[in-house]
């Protein structure tokens, strides 16, 4: 019999779940785990990954006329992304968007 082996957290969430629930409700449930989750380098990026997908996808979608125009557009393929990255994230991956990955690590390195 093998122990499982375990990566140091704050959160009290059995497996790859808490990695799942930063792209929950987008950028909400991702800066949650970026401000309390301390230990896990995984939940951490994929936390901060969400803000700045989700939250660069919102702050478009504010952008009078153009943004409401650019988020129809983008509607389905944010789904997609959404699903896509929730089902990474539980298989415990590091999956890097371009561009948006490396920013995301930085905003981890940054928000402890």
């Amino acid at each position: 019999m093998t122990e499982k082996q375990t990566t140091p957290t704050t959160i009290k969430v059995d497996g790859n779940l808490k990695v799942l629930l930063t792209y929950l409700a987008g950028w909400i449930t991702g800066l949650i785990f970026l401000l309390i989750e301390k230990e896990d380098k995984l939940v951490r990026f994929h936390a901060a990954q969400s803000v700045v997908v989700f939250g660069g996808l919102m702050i478009i979608s504010l952008i009078p006329f153009l943004g409401t125009i650019v988020s129809v557009i983008l509607a389905p393929l944010t789904f997609i992304l959404w699903i896509v990255l929730m089902v990474k994230a539980y298989q415990g991956e590091k999956f890097m968007l371009p561009v948006v990955g490396e920013w995301a690590q930085q905003l981890e390195t940054k928000i402890k």
